[in-house]
């Protein structure tokens, strides 16, 4: 539920300026160690360190919730018949070699693309929200060829074409269920050393399932942002994952989600009161200021797009001005920011 206060709010309030040079183009040579801001809420004040000390920050009880989602190489580079290059973007899997997807570079109804040698790709119609359907022939299912045709989906900040690196590091360590078409990037900072010294300290985790999809970094191009709806994106929170999060809200331990997508598939979980309820579907949930949190106390992220719902989200939890104020200090701090950089804790 949202309060008045979300009609008076304009697109422009969520602008801050960057310089280009802290968009991270790599990530950090070591997961963990990538830097940590860490925002308290009340009373307020910044901290500044390194992602492997983040457990100086939580206390025995804690319960942190990951998105398990695993990325596939769903960039398809194609040919048109002419020539031409063009490229098949996957996006959601309506049957065996049936797909929805952004195509560059062509868009016409009934056009014919070739992937690889002998691999078909016609554009059988339009799909939702924008998308295409394609149908693909001559592979028995061309699941089996994106392994080693497709590539791997780099936010297009990121200028440097996807290398055998990115597949990895652009992966979280915990990652099993494929279907995202954009890493939960908060995600991107723990290693596995780093969740075990976690639960050894009394930290408890547990998994969600949301597959990313282009929703999340769709702009927002309404000026006024109670205006904006956000794309549908699948998810699931099986019954032990919700059982641990309502006996953690129940015993009055922190929730602390670790990725944006972690806190909308809670918060659309919740049926009622601040209890979580199993199950799967798709969200449309858009979180902007004055959104009241029912399940979540914190929030693992990282430094965002201006004007985009993710900083909206964060803005909500934490405030407006004080989100945009410590962007200001990461800013002055270079801080590396975007999918690939440092990360933010707010408690």
């Amino acid at each position: 539920m949202t309060s008045p206060v979300v009609e008076q709010l304009k697109l422009s309030d969520f602008d801050y300026d960057l310089p280009e040079s802290l968009i991270a183009q790599e990530p950090a040579l070591i997961r963990d160690r990538s830097r940590l801001m860490v925002v308290h809420r009340n009373p307020p004040g910044l901290l500044h360190g390194v992602f492997s000390d983040i457990g100086e920050h939580l206390v025995p009880g804690d319960l942190l919730v990951l998105n398990d989602t695993r990325v596939f190489p769903c960039r398809l580079p194609a040919r048109k018949p002419g020539g031409g290059r063009a490229e098949i973007f996957l996006v959601s899997e309506c049957g065996t070699n049936s797909w929805e997807a952004l195509v560059k570079g062509e868009g016409r109804k009934g056009a014919r693309l070739t992937v690889g040698d002998g691999i078909k790709a016609e554009i059988s119609g339009e799909g939702t929200d924008g998308l295409r359907r394609v149908h693909f022939s001559g592979v028995e299912d061309i699941r089996g060829i994106l392994p080693r045709l497709g590539k791997t989906p780099l936010p297009p900040y990121i200028r440097h074409e996807p290398s055998g690196r990115d597949s990895e590091r652009y992966q979280t360590v915990y990652a099993s269920h494929e279907g995202a078409v954009a890493a939960p990037t908060a995600g991107l900072h723990f290693t596995p050393e780093l969740i075990e010294r976690l639960k050894n300290k009394g930290v408890e985790f547990v998994f969600v399932t949301l597959h990313v999809g282009p929703g999340t970094f769709q702009p927002v191009r309404k000026d006024n942002i109670a205006e904006h709806r956000m794309l549908p994106e699948r998810y699931e929170l099986t019954a032990d994952s919700a059982d641990a999060v309502n006996r953690a809200k129940r015993a009055g331990r922190r929730v602390i989600a670790v990725g944006t997508t972690s806190v909308r598939t809670l918060e659309t979980a919740t049926l009622h009161g601040n209890e979580v309820s199993s199950g799967s579907g798709t969200s449309t949930l858009y979180i902007r200021p004055g959104y009241r949190f029912r399940v979540i106390d914190g929030l693992v992220t990282n430094f965002h797009l201006p004007k985009s719902t993710l900083l909206m989200l964060v803005s909500a939890l934490a405030g407006r001005e004080t989100i945009l104020a410590a962007y200001r200090t990461a800013v002055e701090e270079k801080y590396r920011f975007y999918s690939y950089g440092d990360a933010m804790l707010v408690l």
